[in-house]
């Protein structure tokens, strides 16, 4: 059996790794392995692209489909 340790992780937190659950039933464990198995995977670059991505997700830079779709003329406003 595999030792095991507790550690603290901020509210906000463990509210993501909640919705990263592929099932009520899977562990902490076994998501932040998941985590860790594809960070594994990816080259430094990708990592620093992604940094990138999420820094300017959370400073509110970037669009969504909707706004992509009308900027390129592919839907219309239905409200």
């Amino acid at each position: 059996m595999a030792s095991s340790t507790a550690i603290q992780v901020p509210r906000d937190l463990k509210r993501s790794l909640d919705r990263m659950k592929i099932s009520k039933r899977e562990t902490y464990a076994d998501v932040i392995e998941r985590l860790v198995e594809d960070t594994l995977e990816l080259s430094e670059e990708t990592k620093r692209d992604i940094q990138r991505s999420l820094e300017d997700h959370k400073a509110g830079r970037y669009q969504t489909h909707e706004e992509v779709g009308r900027e390129l003329g592919l839907w219309r406003r239905t409200r």
